[in-house]
């Protein structure tokens, strides 16, 4: 019995949405997990995954047409044996092994180009879901197996490269931040033999249209500070193995969530928006962690940052940032924000001054990370010391935020990041 597959809800306030890319085209099979098509909506694009295993019988709606949720877009046929195995392992009872947790596109691409029965590998990430790590340890058991504390980046660049050539992208390397990953065939269409237009993409218009926008809206000022790391990197080389083992890979960025959420409850006036009508407060803090892509970039947010211990944090930037390079956010993963994080420097940036997300009042920058000489004093002797230290840009709206108040703020998250754990 053909399969009707529907053009998904992607977000509450999401009343349809526009196919962007089919993956499969009729007569293709299709594996339950595997990415069947790519959606846009107005505010994020994500891929859509075959909820069976089977064929593609015919496709309802061409590629750049907008329909409503619900409208049926594709049908699919059923695959008999593997649909009753799926069914037998969807009925078990509690104490039978069965596979539940869901995976992300990236892995199943993986177990499909290799032929892997993911039943065959035990997952490392939360409740037991199976992640790429663990493909990877499967594929290369003699390295380093998820959960272990691993040798340096030299082996994080061996795991990198072997996920980079298993996908069939290029890789390019971030210190302690997941690699952004480059589809060399896009980057290699980029190169006309000439001149030519190429159409703004709905991500890139996007982009630009709310940047030109905050730009003629805000007047923007940015202040600087420079903060030294050496707590925060001695407790983040004390936890991370355990981390690994709770399935959340302990980057800086959740110390930086952890140091703004001090800052924005000391100065809740950063946690506002401004009005034609007056300051709009907002109660709750709701951080957004800018993710780059190879084609662009998006912002998901973490919701109720303040709440969140350190791990939780990690568990959730490293969530995030996954299912925004494999396009699985959802519209609601990206709204509500009250104040943004760029790491600009995972690529070398030392500082910047970046654009306000609007309608928020201010956004944080973070340049490169990186060992430095410094003086130091100790009573009436001074000395140079090496620090691992980097520079903190925050950018504001001036209209409702002072250069004294702004200033305060980077003090705060400042004195929180360097008496960390003190």
């Amino acid at each position: 019995m053909p399969i009707d597959v529907k053009m998904p809800r992607l977000g509450e306030s999401v009343v349809e949405g526009t196919v962007g890319r089919w993956l499969k085209r009729p007569g293709d099979t299709v594996k339950r997990h595997e990415a069947l098509l790519e959606v846009t909506t107005d505010k994020v694009d994500t891929e859509v995954p075959s909820t069976i295993d089977g064929r593609v019988l015919e496709l309802l709606v061409p590629e750049g047409e907008t329909v409503q949720v619900g409208t049926v877009i594709a049908r699919l046929a059923e695959v008999g044996e593997q649909r009753q195995a799926t069914d037998r392992a969807s009925t078990a009872t509690e104490g039978e092994p069965r596979f539940a947790p869901p995976i992300s596109p990236v892995v199943a691409r993986l177990a499909a180009e290799h032929g892997i029965d993911l039943a065959h590998i035990s997952g490392t990430g939360a409740n037991g879901r199976i992640t790429k790590k663990d493909v990877e340890h499967y594929l290369a058991p003699d390295e380093t197996p998820p959960g272990t504390a691993d040798s340096g980046a030299g082996r994080r660049q061996a795991s990198s490269e072997r996920l980079a050539v298993a996908s069939g992208q290029t890789v390019e390397e971030t210190p302690d931040h997941a690699p952004l990953l480059l589809d060399s065939a896009r980057i290699e269409g980029m190169r006309p033999a000439g001149d030519e237009l190429v159409p703004l993409s709905p991500m890139r218009r996007a982009i630009a249209d709310h940047l030109v926008r905050s730009r003629h809206t805000a007047p923007h000022v940015t202040t600087v500070m420079e903060v030294d790391l050496s707590r925060v990197s001695a407790h983040r080389e004390r936890v991370k193995a355990d981390f690994e083992r709770q399935g959340a890979h302990l980057t800086f960025t959740p110390y930086f969530v952890l140091a703004a959420v001090a800052a924005l409850r000391a100065l809740p006036i950063i946690n506002a928006s401004f009005r034609d009508d007056g300051i709009q407060m907002h109660a709750r803090i709701h951080i957004g962690v800018a993710v780059a892509l190879p084609d662009g970039l998006i912002v998901p947010v973490i919701k109720d940052a303040d709440e969140r211990s350190l791990l939780g944090l990690a568990r959730e930037v490293g969530d995030l940032a996954e299912r925004a390079r494999s396009r699985r956010l959802r519209p609601d993963d990206i709204e509500g924000g009250t104040f943004t994080i760029t790491n600009h420097g995972v690529s070398g940036s030392i500082f910047a001054t970046p654009i306000i997300n609007q309608p928020q009042a201010a956004i944080l920058g973070i340049g490169a990370i990186e060992k430095r000489a410094v003086v130091i004093s100790e009573g009436d002797l001074d000395a140079i010391a090496i620090r691992l230290r980097c520079y903190l840009s925050l950018t504001f709206d001036h209209r409702l935020i002072d250069g004294a108040t702004a200033d305060h703020f980077l003090q705060v998250m400042k004195q929180s990041i360097e008496n960390y754990g003190a």
